[in-house]
């Protein structure tokens, strides 16, 4: 099996088949179906314990179905060689997960070099990712995580995850936990990188502002099960319940009475 994604024809970039995932007697997803094509951002949302998580980890092979399959570019996941497979799939996570002894260029250019690229190559490629992300490699690429602020070290985490040039990106609540001016920034980043890269993307997210920016379709999951599986124009129109209960927060404008008191 090959280290890249060669994806069958026709087939989606991604495809959940009646996906049931159990832990002892909880049932965690409850016959999940759905398809991603190639090029699109599906945000999965929900509340904390919905499942969003748990299925994004089947993707790349971090957990596998109880029951029913899961597909990358037409194969399911059990048949891939896994390390070929999450090397060949872009992953963040809120807590970056660098590596606080590498330098930042080390980190950005682990895979390639876990994949046998020659040195040149990765400087080249590590040096074009961080000015991609804003990040000045003179400035930055010899640096520790450490001397980093979490802004800073997510725009790392992304380049990280972009230099194989893998076709699918996996973000699990990667902006959660910054200020909300970062994460603005952020997510204009993440726009711009999407509309210029043209990559096939699943973000996990229970900020309902978060999924209706970023996606071009939003998966609403409650207790396991697929609720809805909309564009943003639709999701706003939808009467689903748990959707309704986004949509509720979303509209919620805090009053401010005048003598300054909520």
């Amino acid at each position: 099996m090959g280290s890249a994604l060669t994806p069958a024809a026709g087939s989606a970039a991604v495809e959940f088949r009646e996906v049931c995932y159990r832990i002892r007697d909880s049932l965690i997803l409850d016959k999940l179906s759905f398809r991603i094509e190639p090029g699109e951002t599906l945000v999965l949302l929900g509340r904390s314990g919905s499942g969003k998580t748990t299925a994004l980890k089947l993707v790349n092979g971090l957990l596998f179905p109880s029951s029913g399959e899961v597909l990358v570019d037409g194969r399911p996941t059990t048949a891939w060689n896994v390390i070929a497979l999450r090397r060949s799939i872009g992953y963040v996570i809120q807590e970056v997960g660098l590596f606080p002894h590498f330098t930042i260029g080390e980190n950005v250019g682990l895979v390639p070099r876990l994949e046998g690229w020659p040195p040149e190559r990765i400087a080249s490629r590590t040096r074009e990712l961080l000015e991609q992300v804003g990040l000045d490699p003179g400035q930055f690429a010899d640096r520790r995580p450490r001397e980093l602020s979490g802004g800073q070290r997510q725009r790392v985490g992304v380049a990280r995850a972009l230099a194989a040039n893998p076709r699918l990106l996996l973000f699990d609540e990667p902006f959660g936990a910054l200020d909300p001016v970062t994460r603005r920034e952020l997510q204009d980043q993440f726009l711009g990188l999407r509309n210029t890269l043209q990559k096939t993307s699943i973000f996990v997210t229970h900020d309902v502002g978060e999924a209706l920016r970023l996606s071009t379709r939003i998966a609403v999951l409650d207790r396991g099960r697929l609720e809805i599986l909309a564009t943003p124009e639709e999701f706003l129109r939808s009467q689903a319940p748990e959707t309704r209960a986004f949509l509720e927060v979303l509209n919620f404008e805090p009053r401010i009475n005048t003598d300054g008191h909520r």
